[in-house]
C-alpha cells in the first residue's frame, strides 16, 4: 500500500485524472458486465430449462397412445426421432417408462444405462422435474414429465438436453459481453484522457507560469485575452479610465475604475461592487479561468512589487555606497559599536590607523584588537559614557613607527526611543594642527629671543669696540716679543670673536636693513664658490657646481644672500672636516615660478631626531670653540625674509649625490639643503617643488 501510495505521489495531475477515471471507467465496466454476462446466463439456463420442459412434455403427450396400446416400436421411434431432431438443441437421451419404472423404449445404441432409472423422480402432481447430471463423460439437464390419462399415470418420459451447447451459449455471451465492455471502456477512457487533457492544459500552464516565476520570469500570462473587454461590452470611451485599454487585467483587478457601479479601492474588496456587474457575468469563467486570472494579477502585483523593491534597493544600496566612500574617504577614524561595545562598523582610517583589515575589527571588541591595558582603558570609558549618556571630547597622544601622533576623539551614545543602541567615535588627527601650535609658540619664543638678542648686541657692541681699539693701540706700543703683548694679542682675537657673535646676534634679530636689486644666483653663488674654494681645497675639499643657465635674474639682498650661501658651504664643509665633496646645484621650476638651490656634501650627515632643530637658534652638533649655532639660524631668517622656503634632508637622497661619479672621495651619509627663491618677488605657495623628495 505504501509503494502505492508513493507511486501514486510522483504521477502527474493529468495522469492521476486519467488513472482515476480508467479505474472507474474499468471496474464500473466490470461490475456492468459481470452484472450483464448473470443476467443473460440466467436467461440462457431458464430458456434451456423450458425447452427441456416443453420436450418432455410434448413427448409425454405423443406417447400415451403408444403407452396404451404398448406400441414399443412406436415409443422407440418416439425416442430416436427426438434425439435426431435435436442434434441442435444437443438433445443426449430420450426413453419411457411405464408405471413401474420399467424401460418401454430408449435412444441409447449401447445400452440402457441403468442409473439413470432413480437419478430424477417426478410425482403425478407434477408437470415435470428437472435434475442437473454429471455422468462422468458429460454434464447435462435431466428432464422427467409424467404420463397422465386423466388422472391416471400411464408411466414416466426422461428427455437430457447436454450442457455444452448452454455452455457454448454462455461462453459466446460472455464474449460478446466482455468485447462490448472492453469497447465502452475504451470508448470511456479515450473520453475521459480528453477530459482530462482540457481541465489540466490549463493547470499544466498554470504550472508553467509558476515555474518561470520560480526562475525570474515574472512577464507570465495564462488567462489569455477576452473576446470582448470591457470598454467594448459598455461601449465605454472614458480613455483616462485606468482600466481603458488594459488587456493583460481584469476590470475588476484594477483600482480606481471609472465605471459608476465599480467600488473604491482595489481587488478583492471591490468585489461586491462586481458580482452584478453585466462586464463581470459576461467575462467570468470557470473555477480554473478564476484561478488564472487571479494567478496573473498576482504576477503583475508581485512583478511591480519587485520592480519598486529593486529600484528602492538600488537607492538604498547607492546611499550606502556613497556613505561608505565618504566615511572611507575621510581622514577622521570613525567607529561605531553596539550596547555591549561591539563594533558594528569602521572606516578606512580606523582600520590604517590599528594595522589591520575590517573583517578583523567587525564583530569583535577592543579586548580582541587592541592590548589588554589599552583595552581595558577603552572598555571602562565607553561604558561611563553609555551609563552616563555623557558626551566625551578630548585629546590623546601616541608614539608609533611615524612618531608622535595627536588626536581630538569624540564619542557620542547612540540614542533610539530613549534607548542606548550604541557608541559613535570619532577621532582626528590634529599632528598638524600641534605640530603649528608648538612652531607658533616656538616663533614667538624666537621673536622674543631676537629682540632680546638685539638690544643685547646693541648695548654690548659700544663696549667690545672700545676694548678692541684699546687692545689694538696698545699691540701698536707694545714690543711683539713681550708677554704683555701676547697676552694683550689674545684680548684682541677674542674681541673679534665676540664681534662676531654680536653680528650674528643682529643678523638673527632681523635689525639690520635690507637692499633689494636685481641680481643673478647663479653669478652669486660662483663668488662666494670662488671665494672660499681655495680655503676648501687645503683640506682636499672638492666643490663641483652645475648651474642651470636658464634662471631669470630676481629680487634680493646680494650681500644677505652670499651670507646663505657662505653659511651653507662652511657648514658643509665643517660637516666633512677633510677629503670630501660638495655639489652645489640650481634648477627652474617654471610651472611653480619659483628655483631651487640644493647644497649637498659627503660628511657625516645628521641624526634624525635633530633635523627638526638645525635651524633654532644656538643649536649646534659642533665642538663648543668651533660654532655658536646661529649660523643657520640666520639663513634660515634671510630666506623667510626674501619669501622663500629652505629645508634639510638627511642622509642625501640617491637622485642629489651628482658628485657620485666625479668625487674622488668615498661620500658618506650626507646632507642636502634646499632652498627655494620665488621669481620677481613672489611668496611661495605652500605646495613644494617636484624637484624636492619628501624627507623620509
Amino acid at each position: 500500500m505504501r509503494i502505492l501510495l508513493r507511486f501514486l505521489t510522483h504521477l502527474s495531475f493529468r495522469a492521476k485524472i486519467s488513472l482515476g477515471l480508467a479505474v472507474i471507467i474499468i471496474v464500473f465496466g466490470l461490475l456492468l458486465g459481470s452484472m450483464s454476462y448473470v443476467i443473460s446466463s440466467r436467461t440462457v439456463l431458464d430458456e434451456t430449462i423450458k425447452r427441456g420442459q416443453i420436450l418432455a412434455i410434448n413427448l409425454s403427450a405423443r406417447s400415451v397412445e403408444s403407452i396404451l396400446a404398448m406400441n414399443f416400436l412406436r415409443l422407440t421411434v418416439l425416442a430416436t426421432e427426438i434425439t435426431q431432431l435435436g442434434e441442435e438443441a444437443d438433445i443426449s437421451y430420450a426413453f419411457f417408462l411405464d408405471r413401474d419404472g420399467q424401460v418401454l423404449a430408449h435412444s441409447f445404441r449401447t445400452g440402457f444405462p441403468l442409473a439413470l432409472l432413480q437419478v430424477n423422480p417426478v410425482e403425478d402432481d407434477q408437470p415435470y422435474a428437472v435434475r442437473f447430471l454429471d455422468t462422468g463423460e458429460e454434464r447435462l439437464y435431466d428432464f422427467a414429465a409424467p404420463v397422465m390419462l386423466g388422472q391416471t399415470r400411464l408411466g414416466t418420459v426422461r428427455v437430457a438436453l447436454s450442457y455444452s451447447s448452454v455452455k457454448a451459449s454462455l461462453d459466446r455471451l460472455m464474449r460478446i459481453s466482455i468485447t462490448m465492455t472492453l469497447g465502452a471502456t475504451l470508448l470511456a477512457l479515450i473520453g475521459g484522457g480528453l477530459f482530462a487533457r482540457t481541465v489540466t492544459r490549463r493547470i499544466n500552464a498554470l504550472r508553467t507560469s509558476v515555474g518561470n516565476m520560480v526562475k525570474g520570469n515574472l512577464d507570465v500570462r495564462v488567462s489569455g485575452n477576452l473576446d470582448r473587454n470591457c470598454w467594448e461590452i459598455t461601449d465605454c470611451h472614458q480613455d483616462n479610465c485606468p482600466a481603458y485599454g488594459d488587456r493583460q487585467r481584469r476590470c475588476w483587478y484594477v483600482a480606481g475604475t471609472l465605471c459608476p457601479g465599480c467600488g473604491a479601492g482595489e481587488f478583492p474588496d471591490k468585489m461586491a461592487n462586481c458580482l452584478d456587474c453585466p462586464v463581470y457575468r459576461h467575462s467570468v469563467g470557470d473555477e480554473i479561468q478564476s484561478l488564472a486570472e487571479s494567478f496573473d494579477y498576482m504576477a503583475w502585483r508581485l512583478k511591480n512589487h519587485i520592480d519598486e523593491l529593486s529600484r528602492s534597493e538600488k537607492r538604498l544600496s547607492r546611499q550606502k555606497q556613497l556613505l561608505k566612500t565618504i566615511l572611507d574617504v575621510t581622514p577622521d577614524m570613525v567607529a561605531l559599536q553596539d550596547e555591549k561595545l561591539v563594533y558594528l562598523a569602521v572606516n578606512k582610517a580606523f582600520c590604517r590607523h590599528l594595522g589591520r583589515e575590517e573583517d578583523e575589527v567587525v564583530g569583535h571588541t577592543d579586548f580582541d584588537i587592541l592590548n589588554p591595558e589599552q583595552a581595558d582603558r577603552n572598555f571602562h570609558e565607553d561604558r561611563q559614557i553609555l551609563l552616563t549618556r555623557t558626551p566625551l571630547s578630548k585629546e590623546i597622544m601616541t608614539r608609533g613607527g611615524e612618531g608622535k601622533k595627536w588626536h581630538h576623539v569624540v564619542k557620542v551614545p547612540v540614542i533610539e526611543n530613549q534607548r542606548i543602541i550604541g557608541l559613535l567615535s570619532t577621532a582626528r588627527d590634529i599632528t598638524v594642527v600641534k605640530q603649528y601650535q608648538e612652531k607658533l609658540i616656538h616663533s614667538q619664543k624666537m621673536e622674543d629671543l631676537g629682540r632680546l638678542a638685539g638690544g643685547v648686541a646693541h648695548e654690548i657692541n659700544t663696549p667690545l669696540s672700545i676694548i678692541l681699539g684699546y687692545a689694538q693701540l696698545l699691540l701698536k706700543d707694545l714690543p711683539p716679543n713681550d708677554q704683555v703683548a701676547q697676552d694683550v694679542a689674545i684680548i684682541e682675537k677674542q674681541t673679534q670673536a665676540c664681534r662676531k657673535i654680536v653680528a650674528d646676534l643682529l643678523s638673527f634679530s632681523r635689525g639690520t636693513d635690507q637692499a633689494r636689486e636685481k641680481l643673478d644666483v647663479n653669478h652669486s653663488i660662483r663668488e662666494v664658490v670662488d671665494l672660499v674654494e681655495q680655503i676648501f681645497r687645503q683640506n682636499r675639499i672638492v666643490i663641483l657646481s652645475n648651474l642651470d643657465e636658464q634662471i631669470p635674474p630676481i629680487f634680493g639682498d646680494r650681500e644677505r644672500l652670499r651670507q646663505v650661501w657662505i653659511n651653507l658651504l662652511n657648514n658643509a664643509a665643517d660637516a666633512i672636516g677633510t677629503d670630501g665633496c660638495i655639489a652645489v646645484k640650481t634648477k627652474l621650476c617654471p610651472h611653480r615660478r619659483r628655483l631651487v638651490v640644493s647644497v649637498a656634501d659627503t660628511g657625516t650627515g645628521v641624526a634624525e631626531e635633530d633635523l627638526d632643530k638645525v635651524f633654532e637658534p644656538f643649536f649646534t652638533t659642533k665642538a663648543v670653540d668651533k660654532g655658536t649655532g646661529l649660523g643657520l639660524s640666520v639663513t634660515f631668517g634671510i630666506i623667510k625674509d626674501h619669501g622663500g622656503r629652505i629645508t634639510v634632508l638627511s642622509p642625501v637622497p640617491s637622485e642629489y649625490q651628482d658628485f657620485a661619479g666625479e668625487c674622488e672621495y668615498e661620500p658618506g651619509p650626507g646632507t642636502v639643503f634646499f632652498v627655494e627663491l620665488p621669481l620677481e618677488g613672489e611668496i611661495l605657495p605652500d605646495d613644494e617643488c617636484i624637484e624636492i623628495p619628501k624627507k623620509g
